[in-house]
């Protein structure tokens, strides 16, 4: 096993976790490209005939000894699994890999970009996982419990010179499934060239919502609108060339319960 780079300590606990996940299906030839060249001991995962392109935005709460610290990130991913393992995979639909009927857990999260932050975080991320994490800001509208009714997510993530992509998904209304998806394993490369698979536990069911059946193109460009702002970027460029114009297949979302409420309050009588 990789040693776990002082001073972190293994596992990370998360306090709170709000996150969505957008799923692309499309076409599989860039997306080999693209991977051989990130991560060379990985191949794409194929759900007829398409590789699964993913955008997932977490923003997350910890605790420690002298205080806490929150963290928003963005990792741009393909569903991939170890070449040498490849004997061991299941067939699966893009819809059963959605609903976590991969019980072996290879099919996970190779990263292709994780912006992020939190300069803690991106230490972190690359120290212990080899992940290609680097520093962003983002501008963000989620559902909560403190605000209006509905269930509107829009994130912008930008970096030094301006807005690098935005997205935004409006799954009011839309039927949801609780899904049993985790561990789900994230993929990264160690400077040495080495792989590293880091699993990563959520204690309640993700809110799945397919956007491949009853739903027609229209309605999932409705729903869903992925931007690339500065095309000339890094991930700007790769989510052009792997995402392009595709609509969603799915969407996924965990919003950590609430543990506490301070109430309205009330008036008391006035002595006197």
């Amino acid at each position: 096993m990789p040693p776990v780079a002082a001073p972190y300590q293994l596992p990370f606990h998360y306090g709170a976790l709000h996150n969505i996940g957008l799923d692309y299906l499309v076409d599989p030839a860039p997306v080999r490209k693209a991977l051989a060249e990130h991560h060379p001991d990985l191949s794409a995962a194929e759900f007829g005939g398409r590789a699964c392109v993913t955008l997932n935005y977490q923003l997350y709460f910890a605790q420690y000894p002298n205080g806490g610290g929150i963290t928003q990130e963005i990792e741009y991913s393909i569903v991939a699994y170890p070449t040498a393992c490849a004997d061991r995979l299941a067939r699966l639909s893009y819809e059963q890999y959605a609903h976590g009927h991969d019980q072996t857990k290879l099919l996970g999260i190779a990263r292709l970009h994780v912006l992020c932050d939190n300069p803690l975080a991106i230490e972190a991320g690359t120290k212990l996982y080899g992940e290609p994490k680097y520093p962003a800001r983002f501008e963000t509208t989620l559902p909560s419990l403190n605000g209006p009714a509905g269930d509107i997510w829009t994130v912008a993530c930008k970096g030094e010179d301006g807005a690098l992509f935005s997205f935004s998904a409006d799954l009011t209304g839309l039927p949801r499934t609780l899904v049993n998806n985790t561990p789900i394993t994230g993929y990264g490369t160690d400077p040495d060239g080495r792989p590293l698979a880091g699993p990563m536990n959520v204690y309640q069911p993700y809110q799945y919502a397919s956007l491949t059946g009853a739903a027609d193109a229209a309605e999932r460009v409705e729903r869903v609108e992925l931007t690339v702002h500065d095309p000339d970027s890094a991930i700007g460029a790769e989510l052009t060339a792997l995402v392009g114009s595709a609509s969603p297949a799915g969407v996924w979302t965990y919003q950590s319960a609430p543990v506490a409420a301070h109430n309205r309050p009330y008036y008391v009588p006035r002595s006197g």
